[in-house]
């Protein structure tokens, strides 16, 4: 259940948490200009209300072997809501895709495939994606270097 208007200290909470979600309470507090008691009850607040989704942190994916990233754009046979939601349940089950969305368009699906390597993705995407219900066709495009990776959305704190 959202509040129907978020007042200027409440965006400027979301924008703080978004770009530092470890910020203390003290911090963030001070931040936006009013004490911790306050500030925590309207954290909590927006956590309730559906504003913050949840808390995670950004780990660096070639220290951890994942050197490729490849945006797949995936064609279904058909798009009757039933198999849209067979397709996104499948994708759901796949550790390699971390992201998902539905376009409008030619392409049905942009998806985001992390791999330790191009033979990781290809074992991938013969054995798991081209072989999911309804897939008809798969275009892989590999990203060569990201310009820009920034989380959540822009936020007007005036």
């Amino acid at each position: 259940m959202r509040r129907s208007k978020l007042d200027k200290i409440d965006r400027n909470i979301l924008k703080y948490l978004q770009s530092d979600g470890r910020i203390t309470n003290v911090k963030l507090a001070k931040n936006v200009g009013i004490s911790a008691p306050p500030c925590l009850r309207r954290v909590r607040a927006l956590e309730d209300a559906g504003y913050i989704k949840s808390y995670h942190a950004k780990v660096d994916p070639p220290s951890l072997g994942y050197s490729v990233v490849v945006l797949a754009m995936v064609k279904l046979t058909s798009q009757a809501e039933k198999d849209l939601q067979a397709f996104e349940s499948r994708i759901g089950e796949l550790e390699m895709v971390r992201e998902c969305h539905m376009l409008a368009g030619e392409t049905d699906f942009i998806l985001k495939v992390v791999a330790k390597d191009w033979d990781s993705y290809q074992e991938f995407l013969t054995h798991e994606l081209t072989t999911a219900p309804n897939v008809t066709s798969v275009k892989s495009s590999l990203a060569i270097r990201s310009a820009k990776d920034v989380p959540g959305v822009p936020i007007d704190t005036e």
